[in-house]
């Protein structure tokens, strides 16, 4: 993508993409080019590293990689449609064999008759139980025009057929139309030609679909651009899609101008290994209100990398070599980041179930008698037919949707003659769901900070104190605040021993406070110790929180370097340090503080339900949660 910021005098490629590399790039090359374009100032211990691979480690980046010749032409591979010679089959582990998931058009499998749900048991004759997916896969491969024989199961019965190999191409996005009316999209990368896959897709069904799904789970990224032309498909063009934040801190708006061919109500699955591209494309749709997020959380890269060849170096890359640097931090539209943290989806489900319930919420609106039906209000109607909710195939689906429904959500029931109020409860008990179980703990209800606990509880954000209960009122100590935080937060444990001499990895709270350290949200208490059994004062903790307001929010962040020193005045019960961190959270319009600033003892230990509230007020304000409460 040609972006309208310019490091140095190049226009370089933006790529979001999660990828884990030798050399033409000589030493002195790759200082001159890591000084200029990396995201952060870089350590002059990294600089003084004497070969290119011993900077990369040093770094400790691992999005920031050098690729061979070769690696560079298999990794612009990974963002383009993929030719291949074989069966033409998409298949994941089952019992028995490899299922079917999808038939690749024009392959070698659509001209044998295979479909989706056929489970392939053999080929040639060899078992695939014990197989990898990879080791199946390679016993289909071969020349083209040669054979070879399939067996299957279909309704529980085998099948043989002789297939011959063919070449086919495998898209980064495709379509299928599902019950006849719900226009199912996935997509497996953001490349060159991801837009126009998607465009032909919704015009292909446009006329059928009145409901689309579409499928961004193991998307590991890709391109930027790619990613925000798709995006407009289904908002319209706008400028504001996402913000890039360069080493220098300037700022730019990069947006896409595809026009919008999809009004119809969208859903977007999501999964953890849903990372960079794919997770900005989901802030997007979270942050514009153009539909609704089903499945798990996402990776948390909030990170963007460029690279560097021989069209804008060729002094450097002359052997066909390239370095991708990361150069950005990104931001979506509401100017929030998912670093780390991820993009939480609105209904949080297992991933293996995230397509059955967004294809229960795509039932079509009903025309006259809403009885049978269920509605749900968010991002647009959302309707379920509770006799397919009920069914065997569907109800372990039912019960996870209405387990993920926050409480703030509109749900009715329709009748014969309109619409009635509901409540999950209600709805487990009418279907017989006997496996439902709410996700709130049992001693929340009377504390007066229920509905932040709860929030925090059905997006799995709380550990509460294993038997079922909170304990809403007890003191939060240091420790216990780390793992509430590094549990919201979603933090990957650094490797490597403990960074205070008081906290052990083996505690149960060593790992959270190695991370919140390491984030640089956590100090310690002076002469290398961290004291986590010590209780949080109510100045600490607004303090940690603002630290990750400012490190997640443009907004925050912006406002932060602007404070006023006159306000101190204002907060004079605050220490020096503290009273800042208290106006920051206390000048959002949002109100994140649990009460105001007079009215909070600054010495005084935080509650577990206070630490909720705080923390609640914040995720919502960064969009990690729907603002419900």
């Amino acid at each position: 993508m040609k972006l309208p910021v310019r490091l140095s005098a190049a226009a370089v490629a933006a790529l979001l993409l999660l990828s884990p590399a030798a050399q033409a790039l000589t030493p002195d090359q790759a200082r001159a080019l890591l000084d200029n374009f990396y995201v952060d100032p870089v350590p002059q211990q990294v600089l003084d590293q004497p070969t290119v691979p011993d900077m990369l480690r040093a770094l400790g980046d691992p999005y920031t990689q050098y690729f061979t010749a070769e690696d560079y032409a298999a990794f612009s591979a990974s963002l383009s449609d993929v030719y291949q010679v074989g069966a033409g089959l998409s298949l994941v582990a089952a019992d028995g064999g490899l299922l079917v998931r999808r038939v690749i058009p024009g392959s070698a499998a659509e001209a044998g008759g295979l479909c989706a749900g056929d489970i392939v048991t053999a080929v040639d004759g060899r078992p695939l139980v014990g197989l990898s997916l990879e080791e199946a896969s390679g016993l289909m491969t071969g020349q083209a025009g040669s054979t070879f024989q399939l067996t299957y199961l279909r309704a529980g019965q085998p099948c043989t057929v002789t297939l011959t190999r063919r070449a086919f191409v495998v898209p980064t996005a495709y379509a299928e139309l599902v019950d006849d009316h719900i226009g199912y999209l996935t997509c497996d990368a953001f490349g060159g030609e991801t837009t126009s896959h998607v465009s032909q897709a919704l015009e292909t069904y446009g006329d059928q679909a009145d409901r689309w799904i579409l499928d961004l789970r193991d998307n590991g990224g890709g391109n930027l651009d790619a990613a925000l032309q798709t995006i407009t498909c289904f908002t319209g063009p706008n400028d504001r899609l996402a913000y890039l934040m360069q080493q220098n801190g300037a700022l730019s708006a990069e947006g896409g101008q595809s026009r919008q061919q999809n009004d119809d109500p969208l859903i977007v699955l999501t999964n953890r290994f849903s990372a960079s591209a794919s997770e900005l494309f989901a802030a997007a749709i979270r942050d514009t209100g153009s539909g609704l997020l089903v499945g798990d959380r996402t990776y948390g890269k909030g990170v963007a990398q460029i690279l560097l060849d021989d069209s804008l170096f060729p002094e450097c890359f002359s052997e066909g070599d390239a370095l991708k640097i990361t150069a950005y931090r990104f931001y979506g539209p509401a100017g929030t980041s998912n670093d780390t943290a991820g993009v939480m989806p609105h209904l949080l489900v297992e991933q293996d179930l995230a397509d059955e319930v967004a294809v229960l919420l795509s039932a079509p609106a009903p025309r006259t008698n809403t009885g049978g039906t269920v509605r749900i209000d968010w991002n647009g109607a959302w309707y379920i037919d509770l006799e397919q909710a009920c069914s065997a195939e569907f109800r372990p689906a039912f019960t996870a949707l209405l387990e993920a429904l926050p409480d703030g959500i509109r749900i009715q029931r329709g009748t014969e003659t309109g619409w009635t109020p509901v409540t999950p409860e209600a709805l487990a008990a009418e279907c017989g769901l006997t496996d439902y179980v709410p996700r709130g703990f049992r001693d929340t209800a009377q504390s007066p900070y229920a509905g932040q606990i709860d929030l925090l509880a059905t997006y799995g954000m709380l550990l509460g104190a294993g038997d079922g209960s909170f304990r809403p009122s007890e003191v939060l100590s240091r420790g216990q605040l780390c793992v509430l935080l590094a549990q919201a937060l979603n933090c990957n444990v650094p490797a490597g021993d403990s960074l205070f001499s008081d906290v052990s990895m083996k505690d149960w709270y060593g790992p959270a406070v190695n991370a919140l350290a390491s984030m640089g949200l956590v100090t310690g208490v002076g002469e290398g110790r961290f004291a986590p059994l010590e209780p949080v004062s109510h100045e600490q903790f607004i303090a940690i929180l603002a630290r990750l307001g400012r490190r997640m929010d443009l907004d925050l962040n912006r406002a932060w370097r602007e404070r006023p020193d006159a306000a101190e005045a204002a907060y004079a019960g605050y220490s020096g340090w503290a009273w800042p961190s208290v106006w920051l959270l206390d000048q959002d319009e949002e109100g994140l503080l649990w009460a105001a600033p007079e009215e909070i003892d600054p010495a005084a230990p935080t509650t577990r339900e206070e630490a909720a509230a705080l923390t609640c007020a914040l995720l919502c304000r960064l969009n990690l949660l729907p603002s419900l409460i």
